[in-house]
């Protein structure tokens, strides 16, 4: 999702089975969508000193339309503490763009880093009263719902208040919550083999 810098997401996401349906009930809440394409490549240490998060380096290629047409082409480096809390993911984000994706993967390699799991991700994107959207079918997983507040805090009740934020939107689009899914994208592919 899109910010700069340091941020607490936090979040959830849902399985979905019809994508289209889903996409015309977010978007009589919340106009037109932007679509996405993000291609991401993970980036690990071979040491495991602490110096890179377990999650790896995360380098987005990430192409964007507006409601308009409009195209932006945005390379993202990121990398994150993460945790899951009753169900919901509160993740420490650290995040900046570069002008020259190539240059800084082969930075990455100098540092000692090697490229490892690939994911990529389409679909569109809304803004909702402070909540991020997206409905994203991820390759080789398929599709999802994805709800997401940035806040200033990881404390109990900050994650509590959008937690409930977010559940509330979740039944108001007409997902129950035994679609909700705990476990990370990387994870889920990993364990496909991909």
């Amino acid at each position: 999702m899109l910010h700069l810098g340091m941020a607490i997401e936090i979040e959830l996401k849902a399985w979905v089975e019809e994508p289209q349906a889903l996409k015309e009930v977010i978007t009589s809440l919340a106009r037109a969508p932007a679509s996405f394409d993000k291609e991401d490549a993970y980036w690990y240490s071979q040491e495991s000193r602490g110096l890179v998060p377990i999650s790896g380096v995360r380098i987005r290629n990430e192409r964007d339309t507006d409601p308009q047409g409009t195209i932006a082409h945005t390379t993202w480096v990121t990398y994150k503490t993460k945790e899951v809390r009753n169900r919901i993911e509160v993740n420490d984000e650290q995040e900046f763009t570069v002008s020259d994706g190539k240059t800084f993967e082969e930075l990455l390699k100098r540092l000692g880093l090697k490229q490892g799991m690939r994911k990529h991700k389409q679909g569109w994107t809304w803004v909702y009263e402070g909540i991020t959207v997206e409905l994203a079918h991820i390759e080789g997983l398929g599709w999802f719902v994805e709800m997401e507040i940035l806040a200033d805090d990881n404390q109990a009740a900050t994650v509590t208040a959008a937690r409930t934020r977010l559940l509330g939107f979740l039944h108001r689009i007409g997902i129950g919550e035994d679609k909700i899914e705990t476990r990370y994208y990387t994870e889920m592919l990993r364990s496909r083999g991909m």
